[in-house]
This record gives structure tokens, sequence and C-alpha cells, in this order.
């Protein structure tokens, strides 16, 4: 028996919306601590004496491990009970932010970030279901998914902010310890308002099946990120990329045999749900690799604080959320395929204005952010309803997963992708004055240290040398990013136009 039959949505409204409170900010703390550390990376790993690998694992472990665990952690959900699921994963995470807070080594706060990766993916799909057995009215589910679709978004851009403002005061643990009061009334909430039951004990968890999906995940993700770094190993990337198909194809061929498959592929065989997948996987490459980019740009070329480059990137956030929330409130009107086409389309516009705005005032660029936000938004929270909407109710874990896997890998893949264009096109492009070191070819952070050694006339023709290519790389990733968006819309708009009903 499902866990709606078992104990009916809350009835009255604010019960309904005090249910959205406590999920959203769950998200929040999961959208949060994937951006936190960008500011307090240089800090902390000075306090640890990290070196580069581990810096790279200090910010990867986090989203590789919840990549890997998210597909099983709604289906196991649809066992369990989805606020169960989400019970246990705050209690982890706030446990997991407490130790990542008072790590001692790197190694120690590796192993944090990856327990906290445990709990964000317990909670993930847990909140969009609650969502989906919480919200029977379409109209007001609309609203509920766009204010939860909005909060990843929102998430995601307050990370700088929040992490720069924290170190500003206190030390940079507090960038994961700010984390346990929000897991508390969180807790205290859900335990009150949120609809309970203990999932449906005739749907069996495939642990074989989870770990299975997990290694194909992650080894995509690793080889991405292997094959983009500046010295790759081309042996890891090669295992990477062999574990990933070894385990996806394990994976696929067991769900095919199975009463209870861990993924029924046939959801996406509903055009209404593929789309919806690809586009949540695509706006959030495109808008993790602007994000990524100009927040460089931002404090590299144009002198911004950490602090203070996260304010402008928070734009985007400034035009999801109040965009998502309307457009959540009018799809039993106009559907998801429209919402989600003029979103995308509306946030390549938007990337096409901060590309445009190079070399304009800082206001046309914030402006670009607003419109890509909104465009953004719109098709985020479309997609998440197109997703939730159509699929089954004894499916809305799985279907919750499958939508934040796409979330995840497109932020992870952005970054990577992206990130690594910008990199190719400075050292590619790069013309340093005669005799300047060889280690400013490397990347625009290089070149301001030799800049601040050398000093004088020298200094000068090499940072314009330096900033020059950087912003080629800049132009080069945003040029993509909009191409992304665009495709994306048009796909959009044509995929399954005859047979959506």
């Amino acid at each position: 028996m499902s866990t709606t039959a078992r104990h009916p949505p809350p009835t009255t409204r604010l019960r309904r919306w005090l249910v959205l409170a406590a999920v959203s900010a769950g998200l929040l703390l999961i959208s949060v601590d994937m951006t936190v550390l960008y500011t307090a990376l240089p800090t902390l790993t000075g306090d640890l004496h990290a070196d580069a690998s581990q810096k790279l694992w200090i910010i990867n472990a986090y989203p590789l491990v919840m990549a890997g665990l998210l597909l099983g952690a709604g289906t196991l959900g649809d066992r369990v009970g989805h606020k169960r699921m989400y019970l246990i994963g705050l209690v982890l995470f706030g446990t997991a932010s407490v130790m990542a807070a008072y790590a001692p080594s790197p190694p120690v706060l590796i192993a944090a970030r990856a327990f906290l990766a445990v709990g964000a993916a317990a909670m993930m799909p847990a909140t969009l279901s609650l969502i989906r057995v919480t919200f029977t009215d379409e109209r007001e589910r609309g609203v509920a998914i766009g204010v939860w679709g909005t909060m990843a978004m929102a998430g995601a851009a307050l990370g700088p902010i929040v992490g720069g403002l924290l170190l500003e005061y206190f030390w940079w643990g507090s960038v994961f310890l700010v984390n346990v009061p929000v897991v508390l009334v969180a807790l205290v909430m859900t335990v009150l308002v949120a609809p309970g039951g203990s999932g449906g004990s005739d749907r069996p968890w495939d642990l074989i099946a989870s770990l299975q999906v997990m290694v194909g995940l992650v080894g995509v993700v690793y080889a991405i990120k292997e094959a983009t770094s500046p010295a790759p190993s081309w042996v890891e990337v090669a295992v990477a990329v062999a574990a990933a198909l070894v385990g996806f194809w394990l994976f696929v061929r067991r769900q095919r045999g199975q009463a209870h498959p861990l993924i029924d592929f046939a959801l996406l065989r509903d055009p209404r749900i593929l789309v919806g997948v690809l586009a949540a996987g695509m706006a959030m490459l495109a808008t993790a690799g602007v994000q990524l980019v100009l927040t460089q740009r931002l404090q590299l070329v144009m002198d911004f604080s950490p602090f203070h480059a996260g304010l402008v990137v928070a734009a985007m956030a400034a035009g999801a959320l109040p965009v998502g929330v309307v457009v959540g409130a009018l799809l039993y009107r106009t559907g998801t395929r429209p919402a989600i086409s003029a979103g995308l389309l509306t946030a390549g516009l938007g990337t096409l204005i901060v590309l445009a705005s190079t070399s304009a005032p800082l206001g046309w660029t914030v402006l670009g952010l607003l419109v890509a936000g909104a465009g953004t938004g719109a098709a985020m929270t479309a997609a998440s309803a197109a997703i939730v909407g159509n699929a089954p109710a004894h499916r809305a874990g799985m279907a919750s997963s499958v939508e934040e896997v796409s979330y995840e890998l497109g932020s992870l893949i952005g970054v990577a992708v992206l990130g690594s264009l910008l990199a190719a096109a400075y050292t590619g492009t790069v013309r340093l004055p005669e005799g300047s070191p060889e280690s400013a070819a490397d990347s625009l952070d290089q070149a301001r240290m030799v800049a601040e050694r050398v000093g004088g006339a020298d200094a000068t023709a090499l940072l314009e040398a330096a900033t020059d290519a950087f912003d080629n790389g800049y132009r080069l990733t945003l040029v993509v990013a909009t191409g992304v968006l665009l495709a994306s819309g048009v796909f959009g708009a044509l995929h399954g136009r005859r047979r959506t009903p």
C-alpha cells in the first residue's frame, strides 16, 4: 500500500504550506553546500595544509557521492516512506556538518563531505515526493513545485555569498556549522506537519542495482573531471570510462529482468517526462557554467571581492524565484512543454545579453542575469512539474530521483566542460610579453601572482595580455552556454508535440 493511502495528505491550507517550508529548507541547505566552498576554500586549505589533489576532492566528494546515490535513494523512499527518508537525511546532514566544521585534517574533511552527500541524497528525492503527496490540487501543486524549483538555484547562488559573509566574521568551519540550526528547525516542522507512512512493503529496494548505477555515474563524472584537468591522466580517464560503461550495462541488464526495477525506463517513453529530464539537465549545465566563469571574471578581472561577486551572480536567483512561482501557478492552464521551451529560450537570451555586455557597464550584465534567471526559473519549474506530475503516484520517488540526477549531472558537467573551455582558450590564446615567466601562461590567477612580483610597466603589460586571453575564454564559454540553452529550447518545443496530451 502506498504512503498516500495509509496517511492522507494534510487537509488544511496552512499545514500544506508548512510542509513546503520544511522541505524547501532542506533543499536550500543541499544547494548552498554545492557552492559555499568557492569562497571558503582558500582559507580552509591554508589552515589544513591541503595539497592540490586534496582540494579537488574536498570540492568534488559532495556532488560525486550525491549523484551516485540519488537514484537508489528515491526508490528506497518509495519503500520506507518519504517522510522517514527526509528525517533520516536531515539527521545525517546535520551530523556531517558538525564533523566537517571541526575536521582536523583534509582526509577527515573529505570524508565528512562524502557523509554530507549521503544525507543530501536521502533528502532530495523526498522533498519533491512529499510535495507530490501533500498538494493534491493541481494549481497549488504547481505553485509549490515553482517554489521548490527555484530553491535549488537560489541556494547555489547564495552559497558564495554565505561563505564570503561568514568568513568576514568567523573561521572557515562556520560555513558548515550554520547548517545545524536550519536542520533542527526543519526536523521539528517535518515531524509535526508532513504526511507520514511506512511506504510500500511490497517494493523491494535493489541494493545491487543502486551500487551499479553509482559506479556508472561516478565513473562518468570522474572521467569528465580528470579529462578536463590541466594535466589529465589518460589512464585514469580510460579506467573511469570503462567502469562507467560496465556499471551502466550491468544496471540496465538487471533492471530489465526485475519485477520492481530501480528505474522504470517506461517513464522516459513519455515525451513530457523526457523533455523535463533533458531540460533540467541542460538548464543547470548552462547555469552552473555561467556562474563559474562570471564569478571568476568579476574577481580576477574586475577586482570584486568574493562577497560582492556573489551578490552580482545572485541576480540569477532574483530573477528565478518570482518567475518560477508565477509559472508554477499557471502550469495548469499552459501545460509544461510551452513553459519549458519559452523558459530555455529566455535563458538563452539572457546569457546572450551577458555575453554582449562584456565591455559594457555592469548594469547590463545584471540585466542579462535577471533575464537568464527568469528563463531558467520557468524552465526548471515546468520541468519538475512535467516529471513528477506525469509519473504514476507509486513512482513518485523514482521520478524525483531521475530529475535530480539530471540536475546534479548537469551542474557537474557544466562546471567541468565550460570550466575546461575557459582554461583551454586562455592557454591557447595568451600572448605574454617577452621574458615573462612560463607559469603566467597557465591561468589568470598565476599571471596576477607573477605581476605582483614583477611590478612596474612589465606587470601592466603582462596583466593586459592575460586579461585579454581570459576574456577570449569567457566569451567562448558564454557562446557555448547560449547555444545549449537555445538548442534545448527548440528541442523542447518540437519533441513530442503531436503525441503529448
